[in-house]
């Protein structure tokens, strides 16, 4: 029995090892290391969901609907498009993002502003014109409400349908709440701060949402040509599927993205509750440690 369960930690940290390499890249133990040993006041205590939604595996499904999510409008899609370099380097992006949610979600209050304000100094140089003679700037608070409230609702959806431990209604308000502390310092002059705030935010924007040619492109490329190894095609493809029934409807529609509602209840949900386990059984500490 002990050597069963000594091969059974070593396939969970080998497996765990390739995953938190993917999302936190090279740097990652260091930054983990500084970002939960450093001493000093977090903008977040470990009582807040913030830290309970980012802290799950659910988040790897939430993330990829919220991406598909975003790209439905065209400003922020074009910014995204031009700007951030996700197809020469998704896990790069992946990486730098997952980083940023560590930090402000866990780190201290002072490592928070900084990663804060790189950000907004990078946001500052992204500007330019849509093919249809838009322009765009990142530094524009309502494209940023847009991408902090499409973010906002994917994460807790997610966590809603695969987390570990469901946020009761408070905690979601709560949630919502938490959220909107970082999108202000990022430049977000009244995010919501409830659910039904967070409802009503995202559904004045639909009147600007339209599928693009880039849109499309963008969920062809995270959905059906993903840079994953060959052995994680499979789970990472229950988790596009996922990511895609979290989708409100109209969104996937708008994205042309298949959906069959018995095959979701049935099939497509359980599966990703299934590798969502998975998923959180490989990241969790070894046994005796922190």
């Amino acid at each position: 029995m002990g050597l069963l369960t000594e091969g059974g930690s070593v396939v969970r940290d080998r497996i765990g090892h390739a995953i938190f390499s993917r999302v936190a890249g090279p740097d990652g133990p260091d930054n983990r290391a500084r970002i939960h040993d450093t001493p000093g006041p977090r903008w977040f205590g470990p009582e807040r969901p913030v830290r309970r939604v980012h802290g799950d595996a659910s988040m790897f499904i939430g993330g990829l609907s919220a991406l598909l999510l975003q790209s439905l409008h065209p400003l922020a899609m074009a910014a995204v498009a031009g700007h951030s370099g996700f197809r020469g380097d998704p896990w790069g992006r992946l990486q730098r993002t997952s980083t940023f949610l560590a930090v402000t979600t866990y780190g201290t209050a002072d490592s928070a502003q900084r990663a804060v304000d790189r950000v907004r100094s990078v946001h500052e140089t992204v500007r330019g014109t849509t093919v249809d003679g838009e322009e765009y700037r990142a530094t524009d608070p309502r494209l940023l409400c847009w991408v902090h409230v499409a973010e906002v609702d994917s994460f807790l959806r997610a966590h809603q349908r695969y987390g570990a431990h469901p946020l009761d209604d408070a905690g979601c308000d709560a949630y919502v709440a938490d959220m909107a502390r970082i999108a202000l310092a990022l430049g977000v002059p009244d995010p919501p701060v409830d659910r039904p705030g967070l409802a009503e935010r995202l559904a004045a924007y639909r009147g600007e949402l339209r599928s693009t040619p880039e849109a499309r492109s963008t969920a062809r490329f995270l959905l059906f040509n993903p840079p994953v190894p060959l052995l994680a095609r499979l789970p990472y493809g229950v988790l596009a599927a996922n990511a895609v029934s979290l989708l409100p409807v109209w969104a996937s529609r708008a994205l042309g993205l298949p959906r069959l509602p018995p095959a979701e209840s049935v099939c497509v949900r359980p599966l990703g509750t299934a590798v969502t386990a998975g998923i959180r059984w490989a990241l969790a500490p070894a046994r005796g440690t922190t």
